[in-house]
């Protein structure tokens, strides 16, 4: 039985997020926020159930591009590689942002993988072939005719994230003050979009 810890009353366990916790700001600012950080890291850890075994595996992936005003994201992937068994599979999914000042986003949604070449064609890139290689038989070369490439479109269904609120002096600032005095140091902007907001925004885009 998992042991419990037993909190002073009137107080909460977690107090980071109660200090960092961000819930004045628009459903527009938000996604707009979140948007512009995952195109700035543009790598992200996706995150499948795997078709064979049943657990979770990650693999790093690169941002393609974005849909539905920034909610949606897409990847480009090899459309006979294992991660499009583990969507067959399941379509669950988690895409991951992390950037080198610790802040961090964590999409879930639901993915499925397209072979629509119009849309391969709009987002593909010549650094591809670097991943896909040329078979040297004339179809499969890594082109953007290549019948391999596939694009896997993740429909967000709900988000969470944090991005600084102080520039980097004030951020040590505030972690120097925490550790002599016990106070949470609160640094970031922790936001969440939940699964109406997420259909909110969805009907308007």
């Amino acid at each position: 039985m998992a042991h419990q810890s037993n909190p002073t009353e009137g107080k909460h366990t977690d107090p980071y997020k109660d200090a960092n916790v961000d819930t004045g700001v628009s459903l527009e600012q938000k996604i707009r926020d979140l948007s512009t950080f995952m195109t700035n890291c543009k790598f992200a850890m996706m995150t499948t159930r795997d078709a064979a075994s049943g657990n979770l595996v990650s693999r790093c992936m690169a941002l393609a591009a974005q849909e539905t005003g920034g909610i949606d994201l897409l990847f480009y992937t090899n459309a006979e590689s294992g991660k499009a068994e583990d969507l067959a599979s399941d379509s669950h999914i988690n895409i991951g942002f992390l950037n080198n000042s610790g802040e961090w986003a964590s999409v879930s949604g639901v993915a499925n993988v397209v072979t629509d070449r119009s849309l391969v064609k709009q987002h593909y890139s010549p650094h591809l072939k670097a991943w896909l290689g040329d078979l040297g038989d004339g179809t499969h070369d890594g082109s953007e005719n290549d019948p391999r490439i596939g694009i896997i479109r993740v429909k967000m269904t709900t988000a969470h994230y944090s991005i600084s609120s102080k520039n980097i002096i004030g951020r040590m600032a505030e972690i120097a003050q925490g550790a002599v005095t016990g106070k949470p140091a609160a640094v970031n902007k922790l936001r969440e979009i939940g699964e109406a907001e997420v259909k909110e925004w969805r009907a308007s885009h």
